[in-house]
């Protein structure tokens, strides 16, 4: 009776016991959490991708500010929520069927009047203090903006492919609104100029 009872609790502890896991079992939950991450990360990549993008800059047209080889961050859905400013630094499709974007520097808005003469440029007579050019442009013109377009000139005036060689940029070619340098990180920088605008108010 005592060896039965001995064999009965002898039993009940073992029962009790975890069981160690199994090595299928572990593989499969080591491939669920891989999973997961793979899928996260996927996630957080579209999204990202949705509201910036990185551009590179290729060629001298944006010289003193961009350089070419230097990569800049740009927001997407800056003029999904508002209107480009004098003064933005934005990335659009090129004009024809080349398939590249541009950089250039928005001068004009929709319904302005544009005037660069004597190297100097106005905005509805209002003259432009851009510190931040090469050199003055060489060139003379009048520009009206119509609407939903924009006209946009590099800062290296007269070695760049822009408004005043080939027209305006529609709205519904803006990609979106350069935001800061951040390659090389020697060239870290954000990309604004308040004075541009402060001049012509």
């Amino acid at each position: 009776m005592l060896n039965n009872q001995h064999s009965d609790l002898a039993s009940a502890i073992e029962n009790n016991q975890p069981r160690p896991s199994s090595k299928r079992s572990s593989c499969l939950g080591l491939m669920i959490d891989t999973i997961e991450t793979i899928l996260l990360a996927l996630v957080l990549f579209l999204a990202i991708n949705a509201l910036s993008a990185r551009v590179r800059v290729e060629n001298v047209s944006m010289q003193p500010t961009l350089n070419p080889g230097e990569f800049l961050l740009v927001n997407r859905v800056a003029y999904k929520l508002g209107q480009p400013s004098i003064g933005d630094i934005i990335v659009f499709h090129a004009p024809g069927p080349s398939g590249l974007d541009y950089i250039k520097r928005v001068i004009g808005l929709p319904g302005d009047q544009i005037n660069i003469s004597d190297g100097v440029v106005y905005v509805n007579d209002h003259p432009l203090y851009e510190t931040y050019i090469s050199e003055s442009p060489r060139y003379n013109g009048t520009w009206l903006v119509p609407p939903d377009e924009y006209f946009v000139l590099g800062d290296n005036r007269n070695n760049s492919s822009d408004s005043h060689l080939w027209g305006f940029v529609p709205f519904d070619d803006i990609v979106g609104r350069a935001l800061f340098i951040y390659w090389p990180l020697d060239n870290l920088a954000l990309l604004n100029n308040p004075d541009i605008v402060q001049a012509i108010q």
